[in-house]
């Protein structure tokens, strides 16, 4: 694919947030500088400024965004109406172990606790960003796990080879304790997040070190 000016990029960027369903904003600023990809303005929820954010990651040519887009509530709501709908939420996601904790703050909300995969870390997150009045979500959760890690390396080298998303050809995989490192080059950002997808997924995994190179 040949490399796209400033102005192509802006215009694929604009017109993938105007299809994605879960963007309804008007207001949302896209500016493009050399693959990097600032937006600004104003959406309804913290799910909305994320769905922007993805978005525009999944943009062909895009390889990092810088996310200033502010919550704008239609409708306010105090802290403990925010906290009680986190706590309804928790109790409602099977995946969510009860080790997390929100607090809440001016609407935005801290995540802390351990859990023992990554799924969960970001089931919690999930979970919260959907909760109406929420600004933004600050996720400390940390992974802790006791799963041998023998079988890693070659868990996570069979789950990219699966992936018709990624090459995983030009990806190389190392692992050391519980702590795996991906390197190598991939066409776009979506396939750099589904590697890094793939490696979370494995037992035991409690940190990724996503070194993965994009080249369009």
């Amino acid at each position: 694919m040949p490399v796209l000016t400033h102005t192509q990029l802006h215009e694929l960027v604009e017109n993938e947030l105007s299809w994605d369903p879960e963007i309804t904003s008007k207001s949302i600023g896209v500016v493009a500088d050399d693959g990097v990809v600032t937006l600004s303005g104003y959406v309804a929820s913290y799910a909305e400024r994320m769905a922007a954010e993805r978005a525009a990651l999944r943009v062909q040519g895009v390889r990092a965004v810088a996310n200033d887009l502010q919550v704008k509530l239609q409708t306010e709501r105090i802290d403990p109406e925010i906290a009680r709908s986190i706590g309804a939420a928790f109790r409602n996601h099977i995946s969510i172990p009860n080790t997390i904790k929100a607090a809440v703050r001016s609407g935005h909300v801290t995540l802390e606790g351990t859990v023992p995969w990554m799924y969960q870390k970001h089931a919690a997150e999930y979970a919260v960003r959907h909760v109406p009045g929420v600004r933004s979500v600050l996720n400390l959760i940390g992974v802790r796990s006791s799963v041998s890690l023998v079988e890693v390396k070659t868990k996570i080298e069979d789950a990219l080879r699966r992936s018709a998303e990624t090459d995983a050809s030009h990806i190389r995989v190392l692992v050391n304790n519980s702590e795996v490192r991906l390197i190598g080059e991939v066409r776009s950002f979506a396939e750099k997040q589904d590697a890094e997808r793939a490696a979370w997924a494995a037992p035991g995994v409690t940190k990724v070190d996503n070194q993965i190179a994009i080249v369009p």
